[in-house]
């Protein structure tokens, strides 16, 4: 089975100084995968060199067994989708928001009917007067939810996420966390929340940028 994701000992630095050393680490296909540890030791930065955004000093990263450079990484962001704890979603509405990715030519002969649109917000526990208000309106939490819908949208299997259920009630986060017990999708998060970490696959503990230790689970 081949990976999804793979660190072979890679470093990073920023302006010299080394924030990760010598990570290895791997996800294959339905992984569910958390990065464990106290603030600043590294973890989103793991989540941001898989994405291209923190240069690589030594070693490789391979997403899909293609290694990440200056010229694959834009193929490997279109593989992922990334979300934060306070999504962009580049639009004035939550619909405008939902549909942005169908305008461009990758997707523009995908986008999705009205019902679609409803079920997965359905999916969610978000309703679908949502589609009507402005994205400046909505909640962190709702912002986290509409991002994970549009990726659903666009059939993304592999998904970057940080603190994704530190917004959400108790009803919210079940919904994400039904959504993510698909087998089909691969994750690799960032997440202090007890009832995400209990849920993950594999339990990476960060320590000062470095892996500390790997436990790892029977899928749930």
């Amino acid at each position: 089975m081949s990976a999804i994701i793979r660190f072979d000992h890679a470093s990073v630095a920023v302006r010299e100084k080394t924030i990760l050393t010598d990570i290895s680490l791997t996800l294959f296909p339905g992984d569910k995968a958390v990065l464990s540890g106290k603030s600043g030791s590294g973890k989103s930065s793991i989540l941001k060199t898989v994405l291209g955004l923190l240069p690589i000093t030594l070693g490789t990263v391979y997403v899909n067994e293609i290694p990440l450079t200056p010229t694959s990484v834009q193929f490997i962001r279109q593989c992922a989708a990334y979300i934060g704890q306070e999504p962009m979603l580049g639009a004035d509405s939550v619909r405008a928001a939902m549909l942005l990715p169908f305008q461009f030519k990758a997707h523009r002969g995908h986008k999705p009917t009205e019902t679609q649109l409803t079920e997965v917000l359905q999916r969610l526990h978000l309703p679908k007067s949502i589609l009507n208000q402005s994205c400046n309106r909505i909640s962190g939490g709702e912002k986290q939810r509409i991002a994970l819908a549009r990726g659903l949208l666009l059939g993304k299997r592999l998904y970057l996420l940080d603190e994704v259920t530190s917004a959400l009630d108790n009803e919210s986060k079940h919904a994400v966390f039904d959504v993510f017990s698909d087998s089909q999708l691969t994750v690799l998060s960032v997440a202090h929340d007890p009832d995400w970490v209990e849920r993950c696959s594999l339990v990476i503990q960060i320590e000062s940028g470095q892996v500390a230790e790997v436990k790892q689970y029977g899928n749930t």
